[in-house]
């Protein structure tokens, strides 16, 4: 991908320095608008403005609309007003919001002084709603249809607003109250007789999700019903607007770069690894490291509690990092699966306690088998059965804790109201790290009299 976007930038900047303008405005009329916002990056300023305004008036919204955000503010400080006007007015509402939730201050007065103010009444309600809700994502450009139209005379209503609706592919069947009484698809009315009544063929088993309802909820339900298109509706249940799945799909990725970061024990950036600078990079990571540093001071102290047991047989000592590392990475494999089937609402916190069982059953199956591997291991290396005994123990009684840790911290987490992926593997490790060396000693002073 990356050659072939270069080799877009090296025709297009021979064409430029040739001034082959007619030339070029034909090659990049060719191009796919996403590929174009990603050769941009590779363009001085000065290049880039030129291509831009080569761009049709509808290409040149759609890839700016594609553009990352410092792409954009760059761009735009070098448009005239009426030209960023000219943009504005071809971008759908939801991508406008988001350009200016993007940009500074400076920028966001540009953009405001191009819009009408009907439109800047819709923009300033839809950054009024919570960050992260489902009317902070949704569009309020849609297809809607009357129950008592005909097939005819909903295409020539389609015909006449299609431009400019993000989507035409459902279009919304609304009541006088605007309030959603079915959903009809383009398909079903190219196949409909021209004067069949809408009422009769539009699908009236609506699936909607309400303005306040989190993103991550209205990600579940495209995941779960195959949808390519949302209805959102208010407090009143009158259609307000929809999310759309490329939509979905950004907050789909957003949600699970975040999770990686917070089981990774980061705090989530909202900009990307490159355009985050290294200050804030150690300040994200810097507290998780902290904390989990000073909880693991814990351990150091647990193993000096046990230095007699050290003095008496020196051997035990060989296999704290075994232990500790078996019992970690149990709890981490736990976690994981536990995480992501909450993420899919594979398991919910009713299935508390199967899924604790499941574990449980999983646990005593691998601790035995890895008791039984390493004390083999034992008896050949060092010849002592009381060692392979004590470490085997150990071992079960370790991976039994640390999936069920694994598997019910982060339900812990759900229950209240936090995200499971803080319970993720750092902490789960550092806790099963203490755990499991006190279990050791315990044992190994139980059964070797020490």
């Amino acid at each position: 991908m990356k050659e072939e976007i270069m080799q877009l930038k090296e025709q297009v900047v021979e064409l430029l320095e040739n001034k082959q303008y007619s030339n070029l405005h034909d090659y990049i009329d060719k191009l796919n608008s996403q590929d174009i916002s990603i050769m941009f990056e590779e363009l001085s300023k000065e290049d880039m403005i030129r291509v831009f305004r080569l761009l049709s008036k509808d290409e040149a919204a759609e890839v700016f609309s594609y553009m990352e955000s410092d792409l954009q503010e760059d761009l735009i400080n070098l448009l005239t007003d009426k030209e960023l006007k000219n943009i504005v007015d071809e971008l759908y509402m939801d991508d406008t919001v988001d350009l200016i939730e993007e940009m500074p201050s400076n920028v966001v007065k540009r953009i405001l002084n191009g819009v009408n103010q009907k439109d800047r009444k819709l923009i300033n309600e839809l950054l009024n709603y919570p960050e992260d809700s489902a009317g902070s994502i949704m569009t309020t450009e849609f297809v809607d249809l009357k129950m008592n139209m005909t097939v005819d005379e909903a295409f020539t209503k389609i015909r006449k607003i299609a431009l400019d609706k993000e989507t035409v592919y459902t279009c919304y069947v609304l009541d006088t109250r605007r309030k959603i009484v079915g959903i009809v698809g383009v398909k079903d009315l190219l196949i409909a007789q021209p004067d069949v009544v809408i009422k009769d063929i539009m699908e009236t088993n609506i699936v909607t999700v309400n303005t306040l309802d989190d993103q991550e909820e209205v990600v579940k339900k495209f995941d779960k019903y195959d949808f390519i298109a949302l209805p959102v509706v208010d407090k009143e249940d009158r259609l307000v607007g929809i999310v759309t799945v490329d939509d979905a799909i950004d907050v789909l990725q957003e949600e699970n770069t975040e999770d990686f970061e917070i089981m990774a024990g980061i705090t989530p950036s909202e900009d990307s690894y490159f355009k985050t600078s290294i200050f804030k990079h150690a300040k994200n990571r810097i507290l998780w490291l902290l904390l989990l540093m000073i909880s693991s001071s814990i351990t150091g102290s647990i193993i000096i509690h046990y230095e007699e047991a050290f003095a008496a047989l020196p051997l035990l000592v060989a296999f704290v990092p075994m232990l500790m590392d078996t019992g970690g990475n149990c709890g981490s494999q736990s976690s994981t699966m536990i995480i992501r089937g909450m993420a899919t609402d594979e398991i919910k916190l009713k299935d508390y306690f199967k899924a604790v069982w499941k574990e449980i059953r999983i646990s005593v199956i691998v601790g035995i088998i890895l008791s039984i591997a390493n004390g083999i291991r034992i008896v050949v290396q060092y010849n002592d059965l009381q060692i392979a005994i004590v470490v085997g123990i150990t071992l079960i009684l370790t991976v039994i804790f640390s999936k069920f840790l694994g598997c019910s911290l982060p339900m812990l987490a759900k229950k209240l109201k936090l995200d499971p992926a803080i319970m993720a593997a750092p902490l789960i490790t550092t806790i099963v790290d203490s755990c499991s060396i006190f279990i050791y000693f315990q044992i190994a002073i139980a059964i070797m009299r020490i």
